[in-house]
């Protein structure tokens, strides 16, 4: 379903997880991100792209390579890619793919594209690089923490700033890279807010925002949930580790999970009981 829509840019939303897909028209040509979820959710999304092409080029843009965001890669197959370095070099690819076909298998789902993680055709290599898509720059910024090959983007010309899986309405941190280099994107996210004109921010997963007080409530969000979960097991505090566990929204065994997985990494990089 569209959750979001201007002149400029479409935030397509799933049912599952909340997950977000943009579609962002240039004058030169169309950006869609992430495509996702359900095959008819694809469809619906391969149709509006298609009601608003014309002749213009199409671009994918992946902000990091979880299957959930690349589910809808070859949806799309005449389109130039576009990715991080970590994206292009993957360490899982495999297995990113395995969970693609593990998912469809459970819920019998059948698609009328291929499988195959994405291969990119512009690589963004530099922690800050700009491309120029005719006549509108996309300033990429690399976004470590979540995942290793995670990717900001910012679009000056419409105010766009696509987060991925940060700075969600909702969701708070969830970490399968590095607790350090998640609150060093953070920072950077506070500072792209603070330098760049952002009139619109696209989360990965919930609603987009256009107004700057709620971009800045969503990284102190995640700044101070991570620094008082950092602090608690740096304390060995237990007590305040269950406290924060349940500071999840949709409190589940997921994100149950995703916690532990939180606290196991900051345990290995801030302390010496690994």
């Amino acid at each position: 379903m569209i959750q979001y829509t201007n002149d400029r840019v479409t935030v397509f939303q799933s049912a599952l997880f909340q997950t977000t897909t943009t579609v962002i028209s240039l004058d030169e040509g169309i950006i869609v991100i992430d495509p996702t979820w359900l095959p008819g959710e694809i469809q619906e999304i391969q149709s509006f792209v298609q009601s608003i092409r014309g002749d213009k080029e199409l671009y994918l843009l992946f902000t990091h390579g979880d299957f959930d965001h690349i589910i809808g890669y070859r949806a799309f197959p005449d389109a130039k890619t576009i990715g991080s370095y970590g994206l292009q070099h993957h360490p899982k690819k495999d297995y990113k793919l395995q969970l693609i076909h593990e998912f469809d298998a459970t819920y019998y789902l059948k698609r009328d594209y291929p499988i195959e993680f994405p291969t990119l055709d512009i690589v963004i290599t530099e922690e800050y690089q700009q491309v120029t898509l005719g006549s509108t720059t996309l300033h990429f910024y690399l976004a470590p923490g979540h995942s290793a090959d995670g990717l900001f983007t910012v679009i000056d010309s419409i105010g766009v700033f696509v987060a991925g899986d940060y700075l969600s309405d909702f969701e708070l941190p969830f970490i399968y890279d590095s607790a350090k280099a998640y609150k060093r994107t953070i920072e950077l996210a506070s500072r792209i807010i603070g330098e760049h004109r952002i009139s619109l921010l696209i989360p990965g997963h919930g609603q987009a925002t256009d107004d700057v007080a709620e971009m800045k409530r969503r990284v102190h969000l995640s700044a101070d949930h991570l620094e008082r979960l950092t602090q608690a097991v740096i304390a060995n505090d237990e007590a305040t580790l269950s406290t924060l566990e349940k500071e999840h929204a949709f409190f589940s065994p997921t994100t149950q999970e995703s916690h532990q997985e939180n606290v196991r990494i900051i345990r290995l990089e801030y302390t010496d009981n690994r």
